[in-house]
């Protein structure tokens, strides 16, 4: 398994927005070139955590990017199943449906508990960690 370029460049969005929250917006070329991120792609990124409320758009010559909720209060899990969708391995741990084995299968279990286990430790860090750590490395440099 190995998660989308976009899941990616949103976390890291985000963990941009985290770092200015309260500053007021921030313009989605910021993030860009901050991020190292082409401006087409993460227009794109964007458009779902904005439909989802994850992020709140300001029109105008002032206006640019901001967190719909405290980066304390958004963590990682959310964030990427935003843009990802379903994390689960297998499509039956969601549809049990599209498998007649379901009741028979000893792998599902498996397949049930690493899905679980992404859930876990990625529901663990907000976007305020990320932060904390993101400035930490930026006075590294």
């Amino acid at each position: 398994m190995q998660l989308s370029t976009k899941a990616r460049y949103a976390v890291r969005a985000l963990v941009e927005l985290a770092l200015q929250y309260g500053a007021g917006p921030v313009k989605l070329k910021d993030i860009a070139d901050k991020q190292n991120i082409s401006l087409k792609y993460l227009e794109q990124v964007m458009t779902p955590l904005r439909v989802r409320s994850y992020v709140k758009t300001q029109k105008g010559s002032r206006g640019g990017y901001t967190l719909a909720r405290s980066p304390e209060q958004v963590n990682v899990f959310e964030i990427v199943q935003c843009v990802e969708g379903s994390l689960a391995l297998v499509d039956c741990l969601d549809s049990p449906e599209v498998c007649d084995r379901v009741k028979l299968c000893a792998t599902r279990e498996v397949w049930m508990t690493m899905k679980e286990a992404i859930f876990n430790e990625l529901s663990k860090i907000s976007l305020a960690d990320l932060a904390e750590k993101q400035r930490i490395l930026n006075k590294m440099t």
